[in-house]
């Protein structure tokens, strides 16, 4: 695969095709997000056609959760060292191949196969998209365009994923959930393959720290294991709390090793960095309001108030709209003229807002007193943060790191996410039970006592983002770069690059 289609241009010339290049770069990120929900609403069709038993129907969703999540660091690297444009097209081509070994699966084993590709191509693709766009675009103005529709297109595919995903298994067959992911793929491979160039310069050729690699493999996709199975065993089963503990004991030596080596998968100046950090923090918090909303207002709409998995999907569609407006009109404007934490403080805290709104919910509420008015303010907050959050994580960074550092909001918001479904559910689940022991006999006892449980899982959420506010104001320097008040540039951007690097040093 060639890796330029023409020559590079240098790191100070702006690409002529780089807006061209930013719709297909959100297409695939689209494509990552929309394959996070889009295959649950098709779950039970699945299970039912290739006869998968209760204990194992978790892996259509493990499989793919332990191999994007535990191979994002190790994504994020390889696109540095073999280039980004290179291993974002590998990534689509890939995730392609396996959405369609997917979806002709004719037994379990072969779909929870399918899925751990498409998790592992993944990790590829997102951190190579994000990466590429952090180098395509350094310009504050730009950047803050360019990042508001990346993030409003990539924002809303978890939405548009329950939409697709609900009309697909409604009037086709829940196999299409995963075939239309393929056409998806290779139009935006062969889109990025015509206009995509990678700035000269911009490769980290430092040898791959091999034992970084299986550390940080092994242990992100340990924790994201042991959060899945607390899911289902419990945080207090024997092997959880072993996954768990065996998972934090495997990072610590990571990121141990990561300070001795001289060529480190993941340099710790990425995430020491006081911004990089509170928005890698953040995000991971931000996140967990996302799946949270998702993961309980699907049940609500679909068990307590009976819709369809298609009208489901369509009543999602205020979500998708507060988010393309919170990211493209709010975020992406402010960027270039607003100092980031006070972007992202009130985002936050317009999100929690949101959620505020659904702690209100009752088996019979209306839904457009409560979850449409709910979505729009939670999606307009979100939307708005996500965009100095993103920016921040990735401005500021040597060329040669820009895969990684995008690999850390990817795997903030995986690991934000793991955790935060599986604590919030597990919060729910208890809450609904006490409810159905204590109103035993009680007609609609079930329904009142699993609005109650999302209810309170949507008030630990509220709580969640205020703490992800408060990590924004008390670590986000108000001076960071991209916005009026930015103060000279990062240190470690303008320091010399560490022999054995090829690119020079600079910002992105």
């Amino acid at each position: 695969m060639s890796e330029t289609t023409a020559s590079p241009v240098t790191p100070t010339t702006p690409d002529p095709r780089r807006w061209k290049a930013l719709a297909f770069i959100a297409m695939a990120q689209l494509l990552v997000n929309l394959d996070t929900t889009i295959v649950n609403i098709a779950l039970p069709s699945a299970q039912a056609d290739l006869g998968i038993s209760d204990g194992n129907r978790q892996w259509i969703v493990t499989a793919y959760a332990l191999t994007f999540g535990g191979l994002l660091l190790l994504g994020g690297r390889i696109a540095d060292l073999w280039g980004r444009r290179r291993t974002f097209l590998t990534g689509l081509i890939g995730f392609a191949a396996a959405s369609v070994l997917g979806g002709a699966a004719g037994d379990q084993i072969l779909l929870f196969a399918a899925r751990a590709l498409q998790g592992a191509f993944g990790a590829l693709l997102a951190p190579a998209a994000l990466s590429l766009l952090a180098v395509l675009f350094t310009d504050h103005q730009e950047r803050g365009k360019a990042f508001g529709l990346y993030a409003a297109i990539s924002g809303s595919g978890a939405a548009i994923g329950l939409l697709l995903g609900g009309v697909l298994t409604e009037y086709l067959d829940w196999r299409w959930t995963l075939y239309v992911l393929a056409p998806v793929a290779l139009l935006a491979a062969a889109g990025a393959a015509a206009v995509i160039r990678e700035p000269a310069g911009a490769r980290n050729r430092s040898p791959l720290d091999l034992p970084g690699a299986v550390l940080s493999t092994l242990g992100l996709a340990g924790l994201v294991y042991g959060v899945t199975r607390a899911e289902s065993h419990g945080w207090d089963d024997a092997t959880t709390i072993a996954l768990l503990a065996g998972a934090v004991i495997v990072l610590v030596l990571f990121v141990a090793l990561q300070a001795k080596v001289k060529a480190p998968l993941l340099p710790l100046r990425v995430v020491t960095d006081r911004n990089r950090g509170g928005a890698f923090l953040s995000l991971g918090l931000a996140i967990i309001g996302l799946f949270g909303l998702f993961l309980f207002l699907t049940y609500y709409l679909q068990v307590v108030k009976g819709y369809s998995a298609a009208l489901t999907g369509v009543a999602f569609l205020p979500l998708t709209v507060g988010l393309m407006a919170g990211s493209t009109q709010i975020g992406a404007r402010l960027l270039p003229r607003v100092p980031p934490r006070l972007i992202m403080g009130p985002g936050f805290l317009l999100a929690a807002l949101g959620l505020l709104l659904l702690t209100q919910l009752e088996a019979d509420s209306a839904y457009a007193l409560f979850v449409l008015p709910g979505q729009l303010l939670f999606g307009l907050g979100l939307g708005t943060a996500m965009i100095p959050a993103i920016s921040l994580a990735t401005i500021g960074v040597r060329p040669g790191d820009a895969g990684v550092a995008s690999a850390m909001v990817n795997t903030a918001q995986q690991i934000g996410g793991a955790i935060g479904t599986a604590l919030l559910n597990t919060i729910a689940a208890g809450v609904t039970a006490a409810y159905v022991d204590a109103h035993a006999g009680e007609e609609a006892a079930l329904s009142a006592g699993m609005v109650d449980g999302f209810t309170t899982a949507f008030w630990w959420s509220v709580g969640i983002l205020l703490v992800a506010a408060v990590v924004v104001l008390a670590a986000v320097d108000a001076r960071a770069p991209g916005g009026p008040e930015a103060g000279p540039r990062d240190a470690e951007a303008s320091a010399p690059a560490p022999s054995g690097t090829a690119e020079p040093a600079q910002q992105v």
